[in-house]
C-alpha cells in the first residue's frame, strides 16, 4: 500500500506542476502546441532530450542485455555523445536557420515535396511499428514486475501486460492531446530530477543488499567476481561487438540525435541556437552517466540471481527486492513517467508530421485553407487513432524470440538509416536529383529487409547497415552523375525564427565530453575494472 500511494502521489504531483506551468501557453496555435512557443531554455532542452531518450525500454532492455552478455550494450548511450556533438555543431544551425518545423522540411528544400512526403510516411510507419508499441510494452513489463499485479489481480502475465499497456496508452495519449509539447517539456524536467535521485539511490541500496548490509563489501564483490560482465569491449558473440561502434552504431546515433523527429523537435523548441547547443551538451554529459542508471542494476543482478526465466524482468525484480516500499513507489512513478514521456513525444511528433507534411499540403492542393484550430483538431484525432493502433499491437511484442532491445534496434534500422543516408547526401552535394533520393530510400529498405529477414546474413546488423549506407550513397552519386540537377535548388528562404549566435564555449565542452567518453571505456575494459 505504501508503494502504491507513493507512486500515485509522485505521478499526480508531476501532472499538477506540468499543468500549472503550461496553462499560460497558447495551445490554440500550431507554434504553441507543436513547439512550446519556441521559448525553452537549455535546461528544459537538456531535460527533454534526456527524458525523451530514456524510456522503460532502456531500463528493461539494457539491463537484460547486461545480465545476459556484459557492459558492451552501454555503447548505445556512451558513444552517442560523439554523435550529439556533431549534430549540435552542424545539424542544428541548418535546421534553425531554415526555421524548419520538421526534419523532413530539409528534404523538401534540397530535393522536392514528394521526397519530403515519402520520408514523412516512413517516419510515421517507424513510430507506429517500432516506437509507440515498444514503449508501451516496456512500461507494462516494468510496472507489472514492480507491483506483482499477477497475484494482486489474479491475472496471467499476458493479461497483466494488456491491462498496463492500455493504462499507459490512455494516460499518455490524454497527456499529449491536452497539453502539447510544453506540458511534455515541463514533465521531462521534473522527471529528470527524479531519475538523478534514482541513479544514486538504486545502486546504493543494491550494493548494500549485495554486501549483506555493507556497501563496501558489495562493491568488492561486484569488482572481484563475474568480472567478464564488467567488460564493455564486446566480442563478436556479444550483443554489441566493439567494431560496430565505428560502423553502423555511429550512423544510427547520428540519425537518432540529428534526424529523428521526436528527438530533434525538443531542440527546435529552444529560444536560440545557443540555448539549443548548451542543452545538447548538457544532455550529452548526462548520457555519460547513464550506465549508473541503466546498466549497473543489470551488473548487480548477475550476482543476485542465477536463474531468471524472464530476463526482461531483471530491472523491476531488483528494484522491488532492494528498495524500501516508499522508494519502490517513486521508482515506479519514474518508470511510468519515462514511458509516458517517450510515448508522448513520439505521438506528438507523429501528429506534427502528419498534419504539417501530409494533411496540410494535400488540403492546399485541393484549394482548402485550414485554420490553426482546424489543424489542431485533425492532429488530436490522428493522435487518438495512432494510440489505439499502438495499444492493440504492443502486447504481442511478448512473443519476440530475440532480446527486446536487440529487436528494437534491428527493426529501427529498416526505417532510420535510409532517411539518414539521403539527408547526408543532400547536405554534401548539390547536383543529386530528387529521383536519386527516392530510389536510394527504396533500395536501402528493400535490401536491408532481405539481408535481415529473408537471406539472414551471418553478419552483425550494424555492419550490414554501414555497408548499405555506403552502397546507397554511391548509387545516389552515380544517378547524380548521369542525371544531374540542371538547376541548383533554392537556398533556404524561411523566416529566421531563432537567434543564430552559436555558443562560444561549445568546443571546450566538446573536448571535455569526448575525453570523459574515452575514460569511461577505459574504465569498463580489460585495462580497467574488467581484468
Amino acid at each position: 500500500m505504501v508503494t502504491f500511494l507513493s507512486f500515485v502521489v509522485c505521478t499526480l504531483l508531476v501532472a499538477v506542476i506540468s499543468w500549472y506551468k503550461t496553462k499560460s501557453t497558447n495551445l490554440k496555435t500550431i507554434k504553441g502546441l507543436f513547439f512550446a512557443g519556441k521559448n525553452n531554455n537549455y535546461l528544459i532542452v537538456a531535460s527533454s532530450l534526456l527524458l525523451t531518450n530514456l524510456s522503460a525500454n532502456q531500463f528493461i532492455g539494457e539491463n537484460e542485455s547486461v545480465y545476459i552478455n556484459n557492459m558492451s550494450v552501454m555503447a548505445w548511450g556512451v558513444t552517442s555523445v560523439f554523435a550529439m556533438l556533431i549534430v549540435s555543431e552542424y545539424f542544428l544551425p541548418v535546421y534553425l536557420r531554415g526555421g524548419m518545423i520538421t526534419t523532413a522540411d530539409f528534404l523538401s528544400l534540397r530535393y522536392d515535396s514528394g521526397t519530403k512526403q515519402m520520408v514523412s510516411i516512413i517516419f510515421l510507419l517507424s513510430y507506429a511499428v517500432n516506437l509507440l508499441p515498444p514503449v508501451l510494452y516496456g512500461g507494462a513489463v516494468a510496472l507489472t514486475g514492480m507491483f506483482n499485479f499477477q497475484e494482486i489481480w489474479g491475472l496471467s502475465y499476458w493479461q497483466c501486460i494488456w491491462v498496463m499497456v492500455w493504462i499507459l496508452g490512455l494516460i499518455g495519449g490524454g497527456y499529449t492531446i491536452l497539453g502539447g509539447l510544453r506540458a511534455i517539456s515541463i514533465s521531462d524536467t521534473l522527471l529528470s530530477l527524479g531519475l538523478l535521485l534514482l541513479a544514486i539511490l538504486l545502486p546504493v541500496f543494491s550494493l548494500h543488499h549485495l554486501g549483506h548490509g555493507n556497501i563496501l563489501s558489495g562493491i568488492k564483490q561486484l569488482l572481484s567476481t563475474h568480472t567478464d560482465h564488467l567488460n564493455a569491449i564486446g566480442s563478436a558473440n556479444d550483443a554489441i561487438p566493439f567494431g560496430t561502434i565505428f560502423t553502423g552504431m555511429l550512423l544510427v546515433n547520428l540519425y537518432y540525435w540529428g534526424v529523428e523527429q521526436y528527438i530533434i523537435q525538443q531542440t527546435l523548441a529552444a529560444k536560440s541556437l545557443k540555448e539549443a547547443q548548451k542543452g545538447m551538451a548538457l544532455a550529452a554529459l548526462a548520457k555519460l552517466f547513464t550506465p549508473l542508471l541503466i546498466n549497473l542494476p543489470g551488473l548487480i543482478a548477475v550476482h543476485l540471481y542465477t536463474n531468471v526465466d524472464n530476463t526482461a524482468a531483471i530491472f523491476p525484480l531488483l528494484a522491488s527486492d532492494v528498495l524500501p516500499n516508499i522508494l519502490q513507489g517513486v521508482t515506479v512513478a519514474l518508470l511510468f513517467g519515462a514511458a509516458i514521456t517517450t510515448y508522448n513525444a513520439g505521438l506528438h511528433s507523429s501528429s506534427t508530421l502528419f498534419v504539417m507534411n501530409i494533411y496540410l499540403p494535400f488540403s492546399k492542393r485541393k484549394g482548402v485553407n485550414l485554420s490553426d484550430l482546424k489543424l489542431i483538431r485533425i492532429s488530436r484525432r490522428f493522435e487518438m487513432l495512432l494510440s489505439l493502433i499502438a495499444m492493440f499491437s504492443a502486447p504481442f511484442i511478448l512473443f519476440v524470440d530475440s532480446g527486446f532491445y536487440t529487436y528494437l534496434q534491428r527493426v529501427a534500422g529498416l526505417f532510420s538509416l535510409p532517411i539518414f543516408t539521403i539527408i547526408v547526401v543532400g547536405f554534401f552535394t548539390k547536383k543529386v536529383p530528387p529521383i536519386a533520393a527516392k530510389i536510394g530510400l527504396l533500395f536501402f529498405m528493400l535490401v536491408y529487409f532481405l539481408c535481415e529477414y529473408v537471406i539472414q546474413l551471418q553478419l552483425h546488423y550494424l555492419h550490414v547497415l554501414a555497408i548499405l549506407f555506403t552502397l546507397t550513397v554511391l548509387l545516389m552519386l552515380l544517378i547524380g552523375k548521369i542525371y544531374p540537377l540542371k538547376q541548383e535548388r533554392k537556398k533556404y528562404q524561411f523566416e529566421n525564427t531563432a537567434n543564430l549566435v552559436a555558443w562560444q564555449n561549445r568546443h571546450w565542452a566538446s573536448l571535455i565530453l569526448l575525453l570523459m567518453m574515452v575514460g569511461i571505456y577505459l574504465l569498463f575494459s580489460p585495462w580497467g575494472i574488467a581484468k
